[in-house]
């Protein structure tokens, strides 16, 4: 085994691998000689024997071995630092194209910065490009020639902060909407789950009440064949979206299939909608009989101006699209976990995948053309729900990883590291880590593509939206990787270049006109919540748990919440409010095993932290001693509107006053996570067309915006 040496220590510090840390307790942890082994070999790098030295020596030396850096991101207005390395006694030449194609000359700076090195036998030299600070925002692209070697690299010019769309900017201005599970969240019109339809017809109602936007579940890709992930956080790909969220009637073809086929549509339909009677949600055989519908009305001829915009967004998305329905068409044939295809398969470049997808070229243009129905509905949606008055829309959900065995995974080949997991390390709500399967970013595989594949996955999580939740954002700047075959306290964080990817990140919500909503929550570094402000990144803060950690502990005031953030009672990974307030969660997790105290304890602990919540509603006049769960569910909603937050959310479980977990975390098959749809008090599932007409509902959205019509 390779032993600990200040050499591999070096050499893990160079690719941002700790080797030492602070657990959530404040205690300094030293991370095992194996994780940082296996760790450095996820990224590639041989330290077997004593390659340590020679390691060490190669990537200290990979900056000058090449002429220019593969991409360099930098905030507008700040001194872009771009060396060459180029043979001494050469003189090179170096031009800079912009986004919009004007092109101008780079000369090079001079002083202290200039540098000669031997390495591998040449003789290099290191200059920076004397590069303007006054480029407008956007992807650049800077050439250089020097002795016959040329070389381009990305120049990405990013805002120095995301400003707040108009009306939110003002003093005081604020928004509040709904935060729903959409496939939860189902009509008398739902194929048997929540759709995009549903959507709108959400967003349509909340607008009446006031509401500026409908924040989502993550509605990424899921498996297209045997059983569907529940997990919207455990997608197959972030790029592409799940096509069980179409709404068949609404596909404009749809009007042209004959008399027998609309009734074979009609009889899919009946046979899905089915399912709306039943208590759990059964995405299989809803999605075998919406796939079936939409196959019938993928082959029917789509009319010239049709056809036409089908062939320009397939080429928009580019290779990315192309890879997604080459892995869909491949996983009906193979099954969905392609390390278990014909290995000649299990390269998505490879001369037989490319075969492949000729030979089923129909199939591989079924599920592009699925995707291009799913952006024209959203589209659809989001300028809807912007007529309807709403400033901002349908805010998506960025989810933190993907599915080992899913598209994303296959297509974007190294660009995701192997051998390793992302999770989290031990805490106070888990002492013994956790393990959320999915394979991390390679730090450095990210910057030689010059955050290509990050780039296309943030663009499509905007498009259509009036902004962006990023769920662990903290994720963009470390990540915790655990060897596979280790247990999850075993990992270690690796760190990102969190200039790079957060400013990606607002230059496309820049473009995009829209906000980032940042999942802040569990253990962040200190300095890191500044960054995010400073950049102006919104936090989130969940009413149970915003207290002066800093201080005593107590409750926070609301007048002390911060500004720039979502501000919600509740959220996903908590019962509804009205189930929090009857502690369903704390007899849940007795039932299943997964209390580490006394149930008694619990219970009284809970009550306790509860009643010091409802105690302070009382003290500010927002509730009154005898008020029944849902005045109190009222009465928390009506606290939030007195925080200076620039966005209220209130979850659709709780206008319905659902009690019911929505998703429990620790568990797999033991619970029912994201199967469970909306409900009323009684546990009875409810509809939106139900919801809509509650006066209950109403009067929560009166608490939080108390011009609600």
């Amino acid at each position: 085994m390779t032993q600990r040496t200040p050499a591999l220590a070096q050499l893990a510090d160079v690719y941002g691998i700790a080797t030492e840390f602070w657990d959530w307790q404040g205690r300094h942890a030293r991370v095992p000689e194996e994780t940082v082994v296996a760790v450095l070999q996820a990224l590639g790098v041989d330290v077997e024997g004593d390659f340590v030295e020679r390691e060490l020596a190669l990537v200290q030396e990979r900056e000058w071995r090449r002429l220019l850096p593969p991409v360099v991101v930098v905030a507008q207005g700040v001194d872009p630092v771009v060396p060459v390395h180029h043979e001494a006694g050469t003189t090179p030449t170096a031009t800079l194209r912009t986004e919009d194609g004007h092109e101008r000359s780079l000369g090079m700076q001079s002083g202290e910065q200039e540098e000669e090195r031997e390495v591998a036998g040449r003789r290099l030299r290191r200059v920076l490009l004397d590069v303007p600070t006054d480029l407008p925002l956007g992807w650049h692209e800077v050439a250089v020639s020097a002795g016959g070697e040329q070389a381009r690299m990305s120049l990405v010019v990013t805002p120095p902060t995301l400003g707040l769309p108009a009306g939110l900017g003002e003093d005081g201005a604020r928004a509040w909407g709904l935060m729903t599970q959409l496939y939860a969240m189902r009509s008398s019109g739902s194929w048997g789950i929540g759709d995009l339809a549903d959507l709108g017809d959400a967003g349509a109602w909340a607008a009446g009440l006031g509401a500026d936007f409908v924040l989502v579940n993550p509605l990424h890709a899921a498996e297209p064949v045997g059983e569907m992930e529940p997990s919207p956080y455990l997608p197959t790909s972030r790029r592409f979206v799940n096509p069980l969220y179409i709404r068949v009637e609404d596909v404009p073809e749809v009007a042209y299939l004959s008399a027998a086929q609309r009734q074979l549509v009609e009889w899919h339909a009946d046979d899905a909608q089915r399912y709306l009677a039943l208590d759990v949600i059964e995405r299989d055989p809803v999605w075998a009989a919406k796939e079936a519908a939409l196959r019938l009305v993928f082959r029917q001829p789509r009319s010239l101006r049709r056809s036409r915009a089908f062939e320009a967004y397939v080429e928009r998305e580019g290779q990315g699209l192309v890879d997604f329905a080459t892995w869909c068409a491949v996983s009906q044939e193979h099954g969905t976990f392609w390390r278990q295809w014909p290995t000649e398969l299990q390269d998505a470049r490879g001369e037989a995948v490319e075969a492949y997808r000729q030979q089923h070229a129909d199939e591989v243009e079924f599920h592009c053309w699925l995707q291009w129905v799913l952006d024209e509905q959203l589209a659809r949606v989001q300028r809807d729900l912007l007529d309807t008055g709403m400033s901002l829309g349908v805010i998506s959900d960025l989810a933190v990883g993907v599915h080992p065995d899913g598209a994303d995974a296959w297509g974007l080949g190294d660009a995701l590291a192997r051998g390793v997991t992302v999770g989290a390390p031990a805490d106070q709500y888990n002492q013994l880590g956790q393990d959320w399967s999915q394979p991390p970013w390679r730090p450095d595989k990210l910057a030689e593509l010059g955050y290509g594949p990050y780039r296309e996955m943030v663009r499509a999580a905007l498009r259509d939206s009036g902004g962006l939740r990023v769920d662990h954002v903290i994720g963009l700047f470390r990540l915790w990787w655990i060897p596979q075959g280790a247990e999850p306290f075993q990992g270690t964080y690796v760190r990102y270049d969190h200039e790079a990817m957060i400013g990606i990140l607002l230059l496309e919500a820049h473009r995009a006109g829209a906000v980032v909503v940042g999942e802040d929550l569990g253990t962040v570094e200190p300095w890191v919540r500044d960054y995010l402000r400073e950049r102006g990144v919104m936090g989130t803060s969940i009413l149970w748990f915003e207290r002066d950690w800093d201080g005593d502990g107590s409750l926070l005031d609301p007048e002390a919440y911060r500004e720039l953030c979502l501000a919600t009672v509740t959220t996903h990974d908590l019962p509804p409010t009205a189930g929090y307030l009857e502690g369903v969660h704390i007899d849940l997790r007795s039932r299943l095993g997964l209390l580490d105290r006394p149930l008694e304890v619990e219970q009284e602990e809970e009550a306790r932290s509860r009643e010091e919540v409802l105690t302070d509603l009382r003290r500010r006049g927002l509730l009154r001693e005898s008020a029944d769960v849902p005045e109190q569910v009222e009465a928390l909603h009506a606290f939030l509107a007195r925080t200076p937050a620039k966005l209220l959310g209130v979850s659709v479980s709780d206008l319905a006053g659902d009690k019911r977990v929505i998703n429990q975390p620790g568990t797999d098959e033991e619970y029912p996570n994201w199967r469970v749809p909306l409900a009323g008090p009684e546990g009875q599932p409810v509809l939106l067309d139900e919801l809509v007409t509650w006066r209950s509902a109403r009067r929560i959205a009166r608490a939080v915006a108390p011009d609600a019509r």
